[in-house]
């Protein structure tokens, strides 16, 4: 796979509270923001590949139900996580 436990644990680290706190909101929209990325890449070379269209559409979407559970939850949560990973233009 493209992650290896060590990126995981890195990106874990600097985005949420822990190497090992994998279940926190910031931690899982970081994880959710590199596949998405790495997919869109892949689909550029891919264009018929419409199994990982759907795949990044659906991860799409969580990842927005993730960034409204935080913003009703914590607002100055959202902002520092949206600016960090550069989510907004």
């Amino acid at each position: 796979m493209y992650l290896t436990k060590e990126e995981k644990e890195k990106l874990f680290k600097k985005h949420g509270k822990s190497e090992k706190d994998t279940g926190s909101t910031e931690g899982q929209i970081a994880l959710f923001t590199k596949r998405i990325d790495h997919l869109s890449k892949h689909l550029k070379n891919n264009q018929k590949d419409f199994n990982t269209e759907r795949s990044l559409v659906k991860m799409v979407g969580k990842r927005r139900s993730l960034l409204d559970y935080l913003m009703k939850k914590d607002i100055m949560r959202y902002r520092a996580i949206v600016k960090e990973l550069g989510l907004r233009k």
